[in-house]
């Protein structure tokens, strides 16, 4: 399966605690911090629940 690229660009400080929890299931916490997942539609739902936080990046 595909993968893609998750990069933190945005702190979560002050954001819900729904949010919050949701970067730390994709793996991330700190801005700058990437990680490399599967492209399923879970983990493109969580990535769309907190897309003002996070970004794809491209490879």
């Amino acid at each position: 399966m595909a993968k893609i690229i998750v990069r933190q660009y945005k702190s979560i400080v002050g954001r819900p605690e729904t949010q919050r929890k949701v970067v730390a299931a994709l793996g991330l916490g700190r801005i700058g911090k990437t990680k490399e997942l599967e492209d399923t539609p879970a983990v493109r739902g969580m990535v769309a629940k907190v897309a003002h936080l996070v970004e794809i990046v491209e490879k």
